[in-house]
């Protein structure tokens, strides 16, 4: 039987959680990463439906990963023409 730590949670850190190829991104983590906006101007583009959001509880909301990434292409795209 394995003895467990007083003081962990079960849960794993946050650092490690981050690293992994993530499906989901915060609001402003997308808004910084793909549109090059601040926090409060990323909350305004998902509200407006500039930025595809997701509901993943009461309030929280969150940025597919794969639809910013179809939206980054497509802008490329029509650059490119």
């Amino acid at each position: 039987m394995a003895t467990l730590d007083p003081g962990a949670t079960g849960r794993r850190p946050a650092e490690r959680r981050r690293r992994a190829s993530p499906l989901l991104m915060t609001v402003p983590e997308a808004g910084r990463k793909y549109f090059g906006l601040g926090k409060n101007a990323s909350y305004d583009a998902a509200r407006q439906g500039i930025i595809p959001t997701i509901k993943t509880g009461k309030k929280r909301q969150r940025v597919p990963v794969a639809a910013c990434e179809r939206l980054h292409q497509q802008a490329r795209s029509t650059l490119e023409k």
